[in-house]
């Protein structure tokens, strides 16, 4: 078999072969040997687990055969696992080799019957069953990608791991063994010695494991990261965030929880990209600028049924919105209390935006809201009322804010769009700074031309 059909190893420079399965499919935490050498001091690594093991050990025999295929040297291998398990186990001490450790991994889990794949390339998932394509990966490409990150904390590692010639065991390993392991083995390396990376660091490690098709946890679990102040105007979330965002959860299918639980939830969930505490201080500026405005209660009540879809229906609970909206900023201050201590919670003045750019797109589509309403069926929300609201936090409390709010009541009320007004929102949102996937909540309404 060429090096380059290899899976994850080899000395190939050609397309990288994968899984069957996405990895994000098969495991939700670190996996393989990088996963190993992170288990807790109680689970064993010097052999394999009785009764199947753990979630991940079928990937350890694939890794363990690509370190025997490599041609690495066995001191090489020795100093890899010694860097990543921080030396609480030496598979070359007394009576063993490593590679008669790596031996016995590849022996307990050998390699699975190749599943048939569809034409075309792309594969069907035992989770979701729908075809999707699958990126080519280049072995090459990934493997320069993944040198440059060693080369750049080089530094920071040999100080802080204390296993000699670990930097030149990772960058031995990412060209023998292959790009997927030798990232891994890098972060593992990384988190066992609470080496600190900066957040560009890290969100290149994100962007790599996106490529590999990880789950975040395999990146963001344990790793140090030197993330910079909590700032309200920075845009860090791919999706939407805030008032808009905790609305979004009350659309859905919340009621096993209780009120207050959701609003935690919203403000605990901070994107892999963001600050420790950017989803509460976000939700937290949203609250304090709309219970410092002067906008009336019908109109912040307005504005919540329209966000939530009727969801959470604070006006059949005689829940009074301004109590509502302060009992959210006291969960917010909570969080921050807990996260980020050092935070100074509230809301500075609203940046300038687009307001006349908003209302524009607002009062075209003032005549299409009107003929609708949020939850039509059952103690209805006149689309009229709607953008009434709507105007006033554009133009008195938040630009931004209120297009957020405007994209809500979008879908609340399912209202068509054309493309080409579904290009100037997502020019609009490119104005605020949001995410690639903040203005395509509404994508589903676009009436395109077939």
């Amino acid at each position: 078999m060429p090096y380059w059909d290899m899976p994850y190893g080899g000395r190939g420079r050609g397309t990288m072969t994968r899984p069957d399965e996405p990895y994000y499919v098969m495991y939700d935490a670190d996996f393989g040997l990088s996963g190993l050498a992170g288990r807790p001091e109680r689970e064993p690594v010097s052999v394999p687990l009785p009764g199947g093991g753990a979630d991940g050990d079928e990937q350890i025999g694939v890794d363990a055969r690509s370190l025997l295929a490599s041609g690495l040297p066995e001191p090489v291998i020795r100093t890899l696992w010694l860097a990543a398990d921080r030396g609480r186990f030496d598979p070359a001490g007394p009576g063993g080799t490593v590679r008669s450790w790596l031996t016995a991994w590849s022996e307990a889990y050998p390699p699975p019957a190749p599943k048939k794949r569809p034409q075309g390339g792309t594969y069907i998932s035992a989770v979701t069953p729908y075809f999707y394509p699958r990126p080519v990966l280049v072995e090459a490409e990934l493997r320069a990608a993944v040198l440059a990150e060693i080369d750049l904390l080089a530094a920071d590692l040999a100080r802080a791991v204390p296993v000699p010639g670990a930097v030149g065991a990772l960058r031995s390993a990412v060209a023998e063994a292959g790009a997927d392991l030798g990232l891994r083995l890098l972060l593992r390396t990384l988190k066992a010695h609470s080496v600190r990376v900066d957040k560009a660091c890290h969100d290149r490690f994100v962007a790599l494991g996106d490529t590999f098709e990880y789950c975040f946890a395999v990146i963001t679990d344990g790793l140090d990261v030197d993330w910079p102040p909590l700032d309200v105007d920075r845009r860090d979330s791919a999706w939407d965030f805030g008032l808009s965002a905790l609305a979004e959860r009350f659309a859905g299918d919340w009621h096993d929880r209780t009120a207050r639980e959701t609003v935690r939830l919203a403000a605990d969930s901070d994107g892999v990209g963001q600050t420790p505490g950017s989803a509460a201080a976000l939700l937290l500026a949203d609250v304090t600028r709309l219970l410092g405005s002067p906008l009336s209660p019908d109109t912040l009540g307005t504005l919540w049924l329209a966000a939530c879809d009727g969801g959470y229906r604070i006006d059949r609970f005689s829940i009074d919105v301004r109590h509502w909206l302060e009992l959210v900023a006291d969960v917010c201050r909570e969080h921050l209390r807990e996260v980020a201590p050092g935070h100074r919670a509230g809301a500075p003045p609203a940046p300038p935006g687009p307001v006349a750019e908003v209302l524009r797109e607002l009062r075209d589509l003032a005549p299409e809201l009107a003929d609708r309403s949020v939850q039509p069926m059952w103690h209805p929300v006149p689309g009229a009322a709607v953008v009434r609201a709507l105007e006033e936090v554009v133009a008195e409390v938040d630009p931004d804010l209120g297009f957020r709010l405007f994209l809500r009541a979008l879908v609340a009320m399912a209202v068509p769009l054309s493309e080409e007004r579904y290009a100037r929102l997502l020019a609009l949102g490119e104005r605020f700074g949001y995410g690639e996937f903040h203005v395509s909540q509404v994508d589903g309404f676009v009436q395109r031309d077939l």
